[in-house]
């Protein structure tokens, strides 16, 4: 008690207080509680804020990820047109025609059997004119102009139901008309012979006796050879395209050399 007097009447000089501070923490749990929950306090404090840093740097990590994606997606993107334009220069127009090269610019939701590219009018590109594209180095048959503007053109695709083509196959030599299918199905070559020796697998290409498109194009592989339901003795052959529509970036069209003077 004596010694507790003291402390209370000497004046709180540095050393007094914290002798006081010390005696204190030594005998009033409650002090020693609150200090104890100040330092917790602070070590949580401190532990939330490492958290949020840590929170912060996997978001900053997450986007920086993203974009890396992204413009990998873009570069692989680019090699590939890049690939597909450096074998498209080795792509020579038949003679007695002349070559444009356009990119397919998009499609209308409601004729998904077309699409508009780049180039129009004032490129030299008329209506009735091929559009070709490229499967790996082999040119393939992909549509026909039906309609042309200033600066872009609308591209019937062979798949399309009102496509028609000449078409023959070998080893054969059977010729026939090329229609598209309805509904995504198979072109239809019909109006083969009734003695047609024609047979799955046999390669079509464009015939020379078509108006529109030149002789020799690849347009696809017969699947089958069927009778005309209407007339057991018609065959016909159901084609599978050469190439897929829906992935085609860019369109050789030939035009003939007098349409481009």
């Amino acid at each position: 008690m004596l010694f507790s007097l003291l402390l209370m009447v000497l004046p709180l000089e540095s050393p007094v207080a914290s002798v006081k501070a010390m005696l204190s923490y030594i005998f009033i749990p409650q002090i020693r509680a609150a200090h104890t929950t100040v330092e917790y306090g602070g070590e949580v404090s401190q532990t939330v804020r490492s958290l949020l840093n840590v929170h912060q740097e996997n978001e900053r990590l997450k986007e920086e990820m993203e974009r890396l994606r992204l413009e990998n997606a873009q570069a692989k993107e680019i090699f590939s047109e890049n690939e597909r334009l450096t074998h498209s220069l080795q792509l020579k127009a038949p003679k007695g025609w002349q070559g444009i090269w356009a990119k397919t610019a998009y499609r209308e939701p409601t004729q998904w059997n077309s699409v508009i590219i780049d180039k129009g009018r004032s490129d030299g590109i008329e209506e009735r004119a091929a559009a070709v594209a490229l499967k790996g180095q082999t040119p393939v048959l992909m549509g026909v102009v039906i309609e042309c503007a200033e600066n872009t053109a609308k591209v019937l695709l062979l798949q399309d139901e009102d496509f028609s083509a000449a078409v023959y196959a070998l080893p054969s030599e059977e010729e026939g008309l090329l229609v598209g299918g309805s509904n995504g199905s198979l072109l239809k070559m019909q109006y083969l012979s009734v003695l047609s020796e024609l047979q799955e697998g046999e390669k079509v290409y464009t015939s020379a006796s078509s108006s529109i498109f030149p002789a020799g194009i690849l347009v696809g592989e017969v699947e089958s050879v069927e009778k005309e339901p209407e007339y057991a003795t018609a065959p016909f052959a159901k084609v599978a395209a050469a190439a897929d529509s829906s992935l085609v970036r860019e369109l050789f069209i030939l035009v003939r050399e007098e349409m481009k003077k």
